[in-house]
């Protein structure tokens, strides 16, 4: 018996679910906005928990600068490295520079205080919960994006393009697995089977092989990993120019969002996209408006503000979300880093987004206003974030994406809502 799926473990290649046909390239326009191009969701995990705290500062606040005498963010204007104000009580980390002409040109929206209502500091737990969407519960099968492309099918008789799911990560992220077809690659230029001649021989025999069982089993629609493989062969990625004077880091980070743009543009019919970049886990030396925080928080600006730029006026039809499993403790530590904390910061970025404001209930930073007494408490359910863009961006119900969740009231997130 031949399986519905197909391991390809292949350096990039790391995964592939088929269940597709060749008419996969005649439906980019499911889901569709009024551009005619389909909505995209690309979605970024920042491991590690991320310091909420230094990357939109609360410099109105005045307990902040009492808990962090050499680590807290200089209020804006007041020396160089200093907090960049965005509404005169929060401001950005001064590395998040290339990110402020989306807060003025109101493309970027701030959801703070936002994250689990689990309690625990386990980076483990934290991130399968998030990924799972299903805080304290570890039996969850698949992930919120998994049930999210689970719960919007192609129409009947027209199934999704191969590409609609793909991470740029060499294992298919827990956010994405599940029963629905989704792809896992580190490289978009080495994505199939590879290696000189060799390996082209090796390819055409597998694929003749395959496909001959495929017909017999599958009603010959195995073929269209192979043909997904030519497509990108033929469009030669290795050869792709950024749009827009956009200039990716060279980190593995920038380059993944610059292959989401790759594949955005292929039209392909992307529809989410994942990436995530690590390193947020400052115990010691985290710095503040120089230092390893920073350093990281530069590399993170300059990729999505580059990917932003490259993608142009698709934009309209995307939206960037950030987030991370939890946040930093409001108290600096004795070795001049963070501990393991609780509430957190989400970024949305996108043309259709209601930016240049930051949502949520702000709890307080005074210690009996803390989480534990120690931490910023949570007031915003993650879960009420990405409900929010997958109603309104993507155009698809809660209830199936988000199981036994009661949502709040609306965030307003999005132009419309």
């Amino acid at each position: 018996m031949v399986s519905r799926r197909v391991f390809l473990k292949n350096g990039a290649f790391a995964f592939v679910s088929l269940g597709f046909a060749p008419s996969f390239l005649a439906r980019t326009a499911f889901a569709a906005g009024a551009s005619g191009r389909p909505k995209q969701l690309i979605a970024i995990f920042q491991r590690g928990a991320v310091d909420g705290l230094s990357v939109v500062v609360p410099f109105g606040e005045t307990d902040y600068y009492r808990a962090r005498p050499s680590i807290a963010i200089g209020r804006p204007g007041a020396a160089e490295n200093s907090a960049i104000d965005l509404d005169g009580f929060f401001g950005l980390h001064p590395r998040l520079l290339p990110l402020k002409p989306l807060w003025d040109a109101r493309q970027l929206a701030i959801v703070h205080a936002c994250g689990s209502p689990d309690s625990t500091r386990s980076h483990f737990d934290a991130q399968d919960y998030m990924e799972s969407a299903t805080p304290g519960v570890k039996s969850t099968s698949d992930g919120w994006l998994n049930r999210y492309l689970q719960a919007r099918r192609a129409p009947a008789g027209d199934p999704a393009t191969p590409f609609r799911a793909v991470a740029l990560t060499t294992q298919l992220p827990r956010m994405l697995q599940g029963t629905a077809p989704a792809l896992a690659m580190s490289q978009v230029e080495r994505f199939g089977i590879r290696g000189g001649q060799a390996s082209a021989a090796a390819g055409e025999s597998f694929e003749a092989a395959y496909a001959a069982a495929a017909d017999q089993v599958l009603h010959g629609t195995g073929r269209d990993a192979f043909s997904a493989i030519r497509m990108l062969k033929t469009a030669d990625p290795s050869k792709y120019q950024p749009a827009n004077g956009a200039d990716y880091p060279r980190s593995p980070f920038g380059q993944a969002l610059r292959q989401i743009a790759q594949l955005t543009k292929a039209n392909v019919g992307l529809e989410v996209a994942f990436a995530d970049v690590g390193g947020w886990d400052t115990h010691a030396n985290q710095g503040a408006g120089q230092g390893q925080l920073a350093t990281h928080l530069d590399d993170f600006a300059r990729s999505i503000a580059a990917l932003v730029a490259d993608l142009g006026d698709r934009m309209e039809d995307t939206v960037v979300l950030t987030m991370s499993e939890f946040g930093r403790a409001v108290n600096q530590n004795g070795s001049g880093g963070t501990d393991h904390g609780h509430g957190n910061a989400m970024m949305v970025i996108g043309g259709g987004v209601r930016g240049g404001q930051v949502s949520g209930k702000w709890p307080g930073l005074a210690t009996d206003r803390r989480y534990d007494g120690r931490d910023l408490a949570v007031t915003t359910d993650f879960r009420d974030v990405l409900g929010e863009l997958v109603k309104s961006h993507l155009g698809q119900q809660v209830n199936q994406v988000f199981p036994g969740h009661t949502f709040g009231t609306p965030l307003g997130l999005l132009n419309g809502t």
